[in-house]
């Protein structure tokens, strides 16, 4: 009885933890198009599955080097998303975490240390990203979310 239980917790399909990064330069964000059984040739952010003891942050600063060899900075929760990959030859479920992010260096150049995985990455414009997004992406930008930080407005009274 016991390796009947066993088997069927082996065998259904549970959530996955990932963490993606917003990393911004400018008025651009870093995306990479991707290599995979989802989502195959459409633009992503950076990131990976969570780690058995990570924090959202070491894991996206590990994804990140592992990915492109970029140091990161600061980085900041943004939100998180429930994503169901139903239509793909094997389904998936999703928690993602999102979080801003900036270098540690801003000239630092991105490089494609994963090209299994990506054709490369690049900056593009948040007013002009490419064609097709990664689609919890897409749903994200279509929902009008923006990952750069607002602005402080003062009032006339300078507060």
């Amino acid at each position: 009885m016991q390796n009947s239980v066993v088997m069927m917790a082996e065998t259904k399909p549970v959530p996955r933890v990932g963490v993606v990064l917003f990393v911004l330069k400018g008025n651009s964000v870093l995306l990479g198009r991707r290599r995979s059984s989802i989502g195959d040739s459409t633009f992503a952010l950076p990131g990976g599955h969570l780690e058995f003891g990570e924090s959202f942050e070491e894991c996206g600063a590990r994804e990140l080097k592992e990915e492109t060899g970029l140091e990161m900075g600061k980085a900041d929760f943004l939100t998180v998303t429930n994503n169901l990959f139903l239509e793909e030859t094997k389904p998936a479920h999703y928690v993602t975490i999102f979080l801003r992010a900036v270098l540690a260096d801003p000239n630092q150049v991105p490089q494609n240390l994963e090209p299994n995985k990506c054709h490369g990455w690049d900056w593009y414009d948040w007013d002009n990203l490419p064609q097709p997004l990664f689609w919890p992406l897409e749903k994200m930008v279509r929902s009008g979310f923006n990952p750069f930080p607002s602005e402080c407005v003062l009032g006339l009274d300078g507060q």
